[in-house]
């Protein structure tokens, strides 16, 4: 069988170094595709997401609210029985850990739950106190 490239890349030096530039290219391509891809601004989500992502991976935990930093970097969720849990991202999905309450703290950054976890501190920036004694039990 005769290739239409007139036998190109049957077994020549040129043929083969064309077949290596183009493999070339296209690795190139996917690694550009996968570093814009990775580069994107990842977030916590909605309020909502947050709620799911605590009511799933703790049991008994229903939120009654829960609050997400303005940099979208990390959250709190409230249970209905005072339980508090810190939500991160950590890669593609949310990890969530319970903490007391006494490890909630305001700053001037915004509220940050220290989990003494693998998930280290959770900042919640532009949160403040207010928005935290709304999700508080009473």
């Amino acid at each position: 069988m005769t290739l239409p490239l007139g036998g190109l890349l049957s077994g020549t030096t040129a043929g083969w170094a064309l077949a290596g530039l183009g493999i070339g290219v296209a690795l190139c391509g996917g690694g550009i595709m996968w570093l814009f891809r990775r580069g994107r601004d990842r977030r916590v989500g909605s309020p909502e997401d947050v709620a799911a992502a605590a009511e799933a991976a703790l049991a008994g935990f229903a939120v009654t609210g829960a609050v997400v930093g303005a940099d979208g970097q990390g959250a709190l969720a409230v249970a209905q029985d005072g339980r508090v849990a810190a939500v991160k991202l950590h890669g593609r999905r949310l990890v969530v850990q319970e903490l007391p309450w006494t490890r909630v703290r305001a700053t001037a950054e915004g509220i940050i739950a220290e989990t003494g976890g693998r998930l280290g501190p959770v900042t919640l920036a532009g949160v403040d106190v207010l928005d935290i004694r709304r999700l508080a039990p009473r």
